[in-house]
């Protein structure tokens, strides 16, 4: 185990990113097609057919996911790894044809310092494409891929990943790119909200604070409409159904709420996928799929941490501390 997405077998993850732009794209591939399903609880999301990925839908199974910087404009990463997977022979068969079927959301850093004056196609359909073509099993967390301009309220966000398995034997992984509104720390000091869930000094080991004051509980946020989001992935290996992996994604969501304060606000996108390789099947259904949602959360929270304390400040004026930048001395 390796404390990542790709710890669930048959998953890939790649990225890229433009310093210039301050920008980026996060590809998770499939080796094979895999079950999935999307819950949207954020008020401005931007996402790519995730219509689909309702359980009555025709289409049972994907190919690949985005995740990817440039709010609206960043839709076109989705075409860049649909590309790549073409060329790759993958798809949804419709006679002689293929169609590969990618499925993405977006987050905003429009605004972060970097430079979006880029002509008049933005970078994105490209960057989609190299992420696809970068997919591996090891990856860049922190400023990267998707996370690369994502900020909070008042740190430099990022790509966050983490890992764990069930009694079961079910391998649980997420990825996240975080953009909050809210904050990941307690106030204004260097212990995470997702401190209870931190497994092996994972984002710092400095667990939860003594006590959190009513200054901490102060409801703040950053920026205005569409500027915020979080967009995130959890897999597992276990055999789920489209109504199943729907409910893998619900009950993945508390991991947002647990990570972030506050989450799933008016301003943000706050959207998660869910995806089942489907190599394990489950023995009890009902009691293991419980069990795999609330793992989902506890992880998908720990991945949050992660993204936000593997971060690295962007090189310009004015741009937000990383968590080391401010903690880490």
């Amino acid at each position: 185990m390796n404390n990542l997405i790709t710890d669930v077998p048959g998953i890939k993850v790649g990225n890229a990113d433009d310093a210039r732009v301050a920008s980026g794209v996060t590809a998770v591939v499939f080796d094979e097609p895999a079950v999935a399903a999307a819950d949207v609880r954020g008020g401005a999301p931007g996402t790519r057919d995730t219509d689909l990925l309702e359980p009555h839908r025709t289409v049972e199974r994907i190919d690949a996911i985005t995740l990817s910087g440039g709010s609206a404009f960043g839709v076109d990463a989705g075409a860049g790894v649909q590309a790549w997977m073409r060329e790759q022979g993958r798809g949804f068969a419709i006679g002689d044809v293929r169609i590969p079927i990618v499925v993405g959301a977006i987050l905003f850093d429009m605004i972060n310092g970097g430079d979006k004056n880029w002509g008049r196609f933005p970078p994105y359909r490209d960057l989609g494409y190299a992420a696809a073509a970068a997919a591996g099993t090891e990856f860049r967390l922190g400023t990267a891929g998707a996370g690369f301009g994502a900020t909070t309220l008042d740190l430099k966000g990022g790509l966050g990943s983490a890992s764990a398995r069930s009694t079961g034997g079910h391998t649980v992984g997420a990825l996240v790119a975080v953009n909050a509104c809210g904050n990941v720390v307690v106030g204004s000091g260097p212990h995470f909200w997702a401190a209870p869930f931190e497994e092996n000094g994972e984002f710092g080991g400095r667990g939860s604070p003594p006590k959190i004051s009513r200054e901490a509980l102060r409801i703040r946020a950053k920026g205005g409409l569409g500027e915020n989001t979080t967009i995130a992935i959890v897999a597992t290996d276990a055999t789920l159904t489209k109504a199943q992996a729907k409910q893998f994604a619900v009950m993945a969501q508390d991991g947002f709420a647990r990570a972030i304060y506050p989450a799933h606000t008016t301003l943000d996108g706050d959207t998660v996928f869910a995806a089942a390789t489907c190599k394990r099947p489950l023995k009890d259904p009902v009691l293991e799929l419980s069990e795999l949602g609330a793992l989902a959360a506890n992880v998908l929270a720990r991945a949050v941490a992660r993204g936000v304390y593997e971060a690295t400040a962007l090189p310009f004026k004015g741009a937000l501390p990383s968590w080391r930048d401010r903690f880490a001395r």
